[in-house]
Order: structure tokens, then sequence, then C-alpha cells
């Protein structure tokens, strides 16, 4: 038998109980807004860890709280909420981000799982009128979850001191403007709806999850909000909290996400200086306006 490892790692799913209908995931990319904002859903709704996704030849990192370890990728539920929350602490590079997602949708499957939402941020440049959340949905989703103005997601000018500053990250590969909320969705921002993210691509588990979402029955919601460089950007991760607030009407209060944030800044300050050793530039999920 041969200890040559394999040539591309992999990622097993290991589940106990039901997950619910909707699976509700948060990677760790450049800012880490949308795992702070999972993690903080998982905090708030007191949810308890159900299941772990296992990965084999990858480096990984072993989180621990108050000395005890936990599994990079973990998953949550609880009997009395509507969704199962992936909270993904584990970097994987966008090059092998389509195994991720094969095992996530393999396993979503199985269970019956009928949508999944992405809480993710972007780093691209911005002004004050990106200072919201947006949307790239398939077509059922969007029938769904997002027609009809269900889901509302207060445009906050003042949600960051840089407004209307021009955030760049380096030679990331990332490039926004005001033209992100097209004329014909200006009258969403207006009406506090969440506006479709105008043009572009996605890449690494979030493209792999929409392709998935197109070509089956499975919903597939990844909504997308600016972020800064510090980590974790706190005022995006309150964007996407309210906004998968009102799609799903979960009752959570994003006002302590701030002080919540703060307890696990040090944390993820070096989950950050890990991923900006490991991530090539160039390499985060990308979206073009």
């Amino acid at each position: 038998m041969s200890d040559t490892p394999p040539s591309r790692p992999s990622f097993t799913v290991e589940h106990d109980p039901d997950p619910s209908d909707v699976l509700v995931a948060g990677f760790s990319s450049f800012g880490l807004a949308g795992l702070t904002a999972v993690d903080y859903l998982v905090d708030n709704l007191d949810l308890e860890e159900t299941g772990h996704i296992r990965t084999e030849w990858l480096p990984s990192i072993t989180p621990f709280t108050k000395g005890r370890p936990r599994h990079p990728i973990r998953l949550y539920s609880a009997d009395d909420v509507d969704v199962t929350v992936l909270v993904a602490e584990q970097f994987v590079p966008p090059g092998i981000g389509e195994l991720l997602a094969t095992a996530v949708l393999e396993w979503t499957e199985a269970e019956s799982v009928s949508e999944i939402a992405v809480l993710a941020g972007v780093p691209i440049p911005h002004g004050p009128d990106a200072h919201r959340t947006f949307y790239v949905a398939t077509d059922d989703y969007r029938e769904k979850r997002l027609d009809g103005g269900n889901v509302n997601a207060d445009i906050d000018d003042d949600a960051d001191s840089n407004d209307g500053d021009d955030d760049s990250t380096g030679d990331s590969a990332v490039s926004i403007d005001s033209s992100a909320v097209a004329d014909g969705d200006r009258d969403a921002a207006a009406d506090h709806s969440v506006p479709p993210m105008e043009a572009g691509f996605l890449d690494g588990t979030n493209a792999s999850l929409l392709e998935r979402g197109m070509d089956s029955a499975l919903g597939v919601g990844v909504f997308i909000t600016p972020v800064h460089a510090q980590a974790p950007d706190i005022e995006a991760a309150v964007r996407l909290v309210d906004t998968i607030d009102e799609t799903y009407d979960l009752g959570v209060d994003s006002e302590p996400l701030e002080a919540f944030a703060a307890e696990i800044r040090r944390h993820y300050e070096g989950l950050a200086e890990r991923m900006k050793e490991r991530e090539p530039d160039g390499t985060y999920d990308r979206m073009y306006m």
C-alpha cells in the first residue's frame, strides 16, 4: 500500500441529527465578515455543535476556546431554529473550493436540504452607496426569498468612518464602483430591499454552490457586502446578520455584535494573518462590477 498522499485534498461531512431544510454558511475569506456573522448567529441563537467537516491533506488549523479544541469547519443546529449553520474557520483556497462545495452538496442532497444561503464579504473599492448587502442567487431562491420586498437591509451611509474612500486590496483582482447598484436597481435601494449585484463573477466554493443551484432544485443565494482590510469588519458583519435575519425571520438582534466581535477579535486577527501567509495575491473570491 502506497503512502503517497493523494493529489488533491478531500472533505467529508459528519453530522448526527437531521439538519434543517436551510443551510446558512460563512467561510474564511478576506475581512472575515461572513465568518463573523455566522459565528454570531450560533452564539445569539444558542445553537449546539451537531457535526463537522473533516479535511485530509490540507494544511489545517485547530481553533480552541477556553482550552477546548474544536473542528475548524463545524455545523450547528437547534430543534427550535429553522436553519443549520456552517462555520468554516479553515481557509480553503479558491482553487480547491469546488472540492469543499462538492462534499457539502452531496451531504445536503442526501439530507434533503432545500436551500443554501452564504454570507460573504468581498474586498472591493466602494463608496458609501455600497455600504449595504447585495445578492447573487438562483432564480428559485430569488423568487422565494427576495422578490416582493420580504428582505430588508437598511442603507447606512455612516456605517464606516471612511465613507467615500476607495478601498483597494493591493493586487487583488476585485473592483466595484457606484455602478454596482444599476439604474434599474436604485428603486430597490430606495425602498431598502436587497439589490442584486450588477455584474461580475465568483470563484471558489461560492461559485460551485451557485453552479449546482442553477442545475438542480437546490435554491442558492449568496449575500455579499464590501469589506475593509480590518478583521473582522464589524460593520460588514452587521449588514450580513441583519440581512439573513430578515430573510428567515430568525429573531436575531445584531446590536450586541460589536461587543461579541471584540471578544473574538484576537482569535480572528490571528486567523487573518494565517490567511495572508497562505493565500497568494489575487486568489480571493472575485466579483467584477
